[in-house]
């Protein structure tokens, strides 16, 4: 079973300078390979795989000496990044590549050959780096990702194999049914309300006014990013121990499948719905509800919840946004909205897995 553990690196002077080296000819590569793939693509109508892009480092280095202060590995992983990059657009899962930028974030990944030395984490052709590790690991290690955030904080993601099986999921246990909204994140069908805590919202005029100090001062500056960085991390902090809490109650999570990129073109509501972290915290739910041999399913978003009454099963037409509780006209029960919906979403979850089809 894969597990990642991220840990906190401190490089030396001559370490920095050489990761920077390996920063910059990695982003060089994956820059001169998309324009390779554009242009040939242009010129001749097909395409060049990965494996084609990989045959070219060798005269490449030929030309461009300093590509080889850089890892091989680290190289050849920018090519298979790159082709699996086209794969996922051509399979309408992920946008076009863009070319990447020497500001702001920078990583390269070093898919073997990496060894955890006491407190550090040995990197070819940079060394012994020191490092800080929360939580100690035993397996065999997959892939390493060395980055640098915008702060010039360096961090490495170990993905490891530590030797257990994944648990195969069961369904027998507690199921609940998750309703996601703005005034409460998280709604669940057994009638608890998790509060949106507006990170933003706190620290925008903190954000206006780093903003402001930014504009008179020299570019490059990283007060504005250290602020929405502390919001970026309350954020994720609150996340991560709302979906623990969820997934340790329950054996069974019925979500329903949010399509976040079209509901953030809504330029009305993008600004509330992309700090509320929706995608993030199914991301949370899914990945540890796996590790614990739970199930995550997820509801097809065109499913009426919202509308269908949840004892007689009776579908209004119209329910606007707005309407938070209402009465149907079938039966006269009262439904608060999105404690029905939740509900709604575990009987559509719990059909889903007995009939093992959508309705």
């Amino acid at each position: 079973m894969l597990k990642v553990v991220k840990v906190r690196l401190y490089p030396n002077k001559e370490q920095k300078q050489a990761l920077e080296q390996s920063f910059g000819n990695c982003r060089w590569l994956w820059n001169w390979g998309l324009d390779l793939m554009n242009r040939t693509y242009k010129d001749t109508g097909k395409g060049l795989s990965s494996y084609d892009v990989k045959k070219m480092l060798t005269w490449l280095k030929k030309d461009h000496e300093w590509l080889a202060l850089t890892y091989s590995q680290c190289l050849q992983e920018v090519c298979i990044n790159l082709g699996t990059t086209f794969n996922n657009f051509f399979e309408k899962i992920a946008r076009y590549p863009d070319f990447k930028s020497k500001h702001g974030k920078q990583s390269i990944q070093y898919p073997q050959n990496v060894q955890v030395k006491g407190k550090t984490l040995k990197l070819p052709k940079i060394g012994e780096v020191k490092a800080i590790f929360h939580q100690m690991f035993e397996g065999k290690i997959k892939i390493v990702t060395v980055s640098k955030n915008r702060c010039d904080k360096y961090y490495a993601s170990i993905l490891f194999n530590y030797g257990k099986e994944k648990p195969e999921a069961s369904t027998e246990g507690r199921a609940i049914g998750i309703d996601l909204g703005l005034t409460h994140l998280a709604i669940t069908s057994d009638g608890s309300k998790y509060d949106n805590p507006r990170w933003l919202n706190k620290h925008e005029q903190n954000l206006k006014i780093k903003q402001q100090q930014l504009s008179r001062k020299q570019k490059g500056s990283n007060n504005p990013s250290k602020a929405r960085k502390k919001v970026a991390r309350c954020r994720e902090d609150f996340l991560h121990k709302l979906s623990r809490r969820i997934v340790d109650k329950n054996q069974v999570l019925c979500v329903e499948n949010l399509h976040i990129k079209g509901i953030l073109k809504n330029h009305n509501l993008a600004y509330r719905f992309s700090q509320v972290g929706w995608g993030m915290f199914c991301t949370m739910l899914k990945y540890k509800a796996e590790q614990g041999g739970k199930v995550y399913l997820e509801v097809d978003r065109f499913f009426p919840s919202s509308k269908t009454c949840n004892v007689c099963l009776n579908q209004v037409k119209n329910l606007s946004l707005d309407v938070r509780t209402w009465s149907c006209p079938s039966c006269q029960t009262h439904h608060d909205q999105d404690i029905n919906a939740a509900i709604n979403l575990r009987g559509e979850g719990l059909r889903i897995l007995t009939c093992g089809t959508r309705g």
